[in-house]
């Protein structure tokens, strides 16, 4: 009985992974005759799994929608993206009722292990909300080694992907996660390089613990929120290029928009000026686009070609859809 529940669960995990399934790939995939597919097919049906069979050479099985929502199965890996995704939501103070409730049933039935990774990831992460588009995928894998480092204060070794695609082995002591926009970032001090550095998660790759403890060294920031917004997007105080640009759009509104890494000030109720010190144009211009308002550059004049290069190429991007 046990092995014909695991085989059931399996072929439930199978067609979820998958949109179709020839029949005989898929007897093969659980090891079993097709007379006992059908029969574990029939078994899904009556737990309210709507299954559809699709007779003929080329027939094969589907998991259909159904007029409910019967329970999915997940594995780890699923099960922490969930977790952390919706926790992530959650602290933007966006999430509502529903978030939570389904944030509870997961971790419910966590074992033990996942419990403890996502607890790392929760007591290690730092919300920085500033957009809610589409957030790139990370390696869950490589998420709870980080927030494990940042939770133990324990020594973590990475490989690293930096912007110009070159590879690089890191040797960081964890600070915190934070999620920013469509990314995740590791704050930490990189031993090699003597400094504060901030991570991309996505280019980060075969995360390890160290074994190693240490002293948290005193970071040279109160907002650690505010360090990777700054670092993210250009903003550091001192930089080579002060960007000053009038936006059509309120004050408050393009501060809710980009935090206060920008010195905003009003000028009328439907407009600003936006102040930068930056060393690289590429964040105030991403910026400026994330804001959605017609916008005058006033200083520096590398800003306005550098928008009207970006304009070229994206106005080109859409004349090339089919």
């Amino acid at each position: 009985m046990a092995n014909t529940s695991s085989r059931t669960l399996r072929l439930l995990s199978l067609l979820q992974a998958r949109r179709h399934w020839p029949g005989l790939l898929l007897a093969d995939r659980l090891g079993v005759s097709a007379r006992t597919l059908r029969r574990d097919v029939d078994r899904l049906r009556e737990l309210g799994y709507p299954v559809d069979a699709h007779p003929g050479v080329d027939g094969g099985y589907a998991l259909a929608p159904g007029a409910a929502l019967p329970p999915l199965v997940v594995d780890d890996d699923e099960a922490m993206a969930l977790a952390v995704a919706i926790q992530s939501h959650l602290a933007t103070g966006d999430g509502g009722d529903a978030a939570l409730r389904a944030l509870t049933k997961i971790i419910q039935v966590m074992p033990r292990r996942l419990r403890a990774r996502l607890d790392a990831v929760r007591s290690s992460t730092t919300p920085a909300p500033w957009s809610t588009d589409t957030v790139a995928p990370v390696d869950h894998a490589v998420l709870s080694t980080l927030a494990l480092g940042c939770r133990d204060s324990e020594r973590v070794r990475f490989g690293y992907q930096a912007a110009n695609g070159s590879q690089s082995s890191r040797r960081v002591e964890p600070f915190q996660l934070v999620p920013l926009g469509r990314r995740w970032y590791l704050v930490g001090y990189d031993l090699d390089r003597r400094d504060w550095r901030t991570f991309r998660i996505d280019r980060i790759t075969t995360a390890e613990g160290a074994g190693a403890s240490f002293a948290p060294h005193t970071p040279p920031f109160d907002d650690v929120a505010e360090f990777v917004r700054a670092r993210v997007l250009g903003g550091a105080p001192g930089g080579r290029h002060r960007v000053e640009v009038i936006v059509d759009a309120s004050a408050d509104t393009v501060t809710a928009r980009v935090g206060r890494w920008a010195e905003v000030q009003p000028r009328t109720p439907n407009s600003c000026t936006m102040i930068i010190e930056t060393d690289s144009l590429d964040g105030p211009l991403f910026a400026l686009g994330s804001i959605g308002a017609e916008f005058t550059v006033i200083t520096p004049l590398e800003l306005v070609t550098m928008a009207a290069d970006w304009g070229s190429r994206f106005v080109r991007a859409g004349n090339n859809q089919p």
